[in-house]
């Protein structure tokens, strides 16, 4: 029997920088084709390898000024001297479809989105230790030592914040961390009033419901 469409859910996913949430979040997407991942707009510089369009949109910061007028964005923050934005319509636009929706923003923006969608599943994403983290930023090869310890102060800040989501992730071995957040997914897809409207035919060829 066909079954209907139902509506995605919009999971925000949060963790220090190293801690690697993005790069889960994109192995469950290889995994998965119902998982999609919004492409937040940012005003800080493209790094070396990143691409416009598929790691950020990278804008200025008159354009993304004006898009904050405009309301334009569901959750939006600044971060080390830069903006960082969640474009509404895209989300809204994707869990219409029925895909599930990946946000990677921090503990700010997460608040955000939890005001005015409260049905957004939220999950942090730990590091094993500190010595793990630091050598994860370390190994980026991209920043100096002072912005790499900027960054340790500003990750033991953010790991503060890891109380207020639904779920906690410690990614320690990469596989197992990944199976973790399909889990999460999984899970969610198969509550009541999901599986409800996805199989509403067959649920009522099997019990003569109206």
């Amino acid at each position: 029997m066909a079954q209907a469409t139902a509506p995605g859910t919009l999971y925000i996913v949060s963790a220090p920088s190293g801690a690697g949430k993005t790069s889960l979040i994109r192995a469950l997407m290889e995994r998965d084709s119902r998982v999609r991942f919004s492409v937040s707009h940012t005003t800080r510089p493209k790094r070396p390898g990143e691409v416009d369009g598929r790691d950020y949109h990278f804008v200025d910061r008159g354009r993304f000024e004006r898009m904050v007028r405009e309301g334009a964005f569901l959750e939006h923050a600044e971060v080390f001297g830069h903006y960082y934005g969640t474009a509404r319509e895209t989300v809204e636009s994707l869990l219409a479809e029925g895909c599930d929706v990946m946000l990677d923003i921090d503990w700010q923006g997460a608040r955000q989105v939890r005001e005015r969608m409260p049905q957004a599943v939220s999950v942090f994403v730990l590091p094993p230790s500190r010595e793990a983290l630091e050598s994860r930023l370390r190994g980026r090869g991209q920043d100096s030592h002072e912005v790499i310890a900027a960054r340790m102060r500003q990750a033991e800040a953010e790991m503060r914040h890891y109380a207020e989501y639904d779920y906690l992730i410690v990614n320690d071995r990469f596989d197992q961390a990944v199976d973790d957040l399909a889990a999460i997914v999984r899970a969610r897809r198969l509550r009541l009033d999901a599986q409800r409207m996805r199989h509403a035919a067959l649920i009522r060829a099997l019990t003569g419901a109206r």
